[in-house]
């Protein structure tokens, strides 16, 4: 997977004020500052970034389609089924439009278990190729900001209203950290250039539409 050239990434990233630590130019000078830690919100960058959000509507558009589409081959399936009532059981026509029935039914059971696992590899593409991106985006920022450790984390509040929500509030890894080390941000604006220029690199030339 190819990203963009570090020396602009750079340039961006270190133009935003709360990204990674902003104690970094006193921490990085000093030799005996330690071991350095970072959080981010991976479950955040996948609810909220924009380039992840279209890829995930775009299935969900597709699965919208298809729900039509279905609903009316499910009509087909009925009328067909209501017109073997019609005929003699035993008689030829019975006979016939009893397979009729059968191989519609067979094919529609088929075309719904190829378009769930067609649906739920596209889910899981845009998870792993996502991810791929995150981690890539976490570590060019730890690199720099020399980093010696990012944690995941949930930034999600807890809403009594909603017994699940407190639970994995109650359930978090990290209790507290210090703002400035929460490189989320970042990651989401690598994102967004990351996107940009495979994009850019995925559009033909004007000698290359013919």
């Amino acid at each position: 997977m190819r990203f963009i050239c570090k020396t602009a990434m750079l340039v961006a990233i270190m133009s935003m004020t709360s990204v990674v630590p902003g104690k970094a130019s006193a921490q990085e000078a000093s030799p005996s500052a330690g071991h350095r830690v970072a959080v981010v919100d991976v479950a955040y960058i996948f609810k909220n970034h924009p380039g992840i959000k279209a890829q995930v509507q775009s299935v969900e558009g597709d699965l919208k389609t298809y729900d039509g589409q279905l609903q009316g081959k499910r009509e087909e399936l009925k009328q067909a089924a209501e017109m073997l009532k019609t005929f003699k059981v035993g008689s030829p026509e019975y006979t016939s439009q009893e397979e009729k029935v059968a191989s519609m039914e067979s094919k529609l059971r088929l075309d719904m278990a190829r378009k769930r696992k067609e649906l739920a590899d596209a889910e899981a593409r845009i998870y792993y190729e996502n991810y791929q991106r995150i981690a890539a985006g976490v570590k060019f920022l730890a690199q720099h900001y020399k980093i010696n450790m990012v944690l995941r984390y949930n930034s999600e509040e807890m809403d009594l209203e909603k017994g699940e929500s407190v639970i994995r509030g109650v359930m978090k890894n990290i209790v507290y950290h210090d703002d400035a080390l929460d490189m989320t941000k970042g990651v989401m604006q690598y994102l967004d250039q990351s996107m940009a220029k495979e994009q850019t690199a995925a559009r033909p030339t004007a000698g290359q539409t013919r």
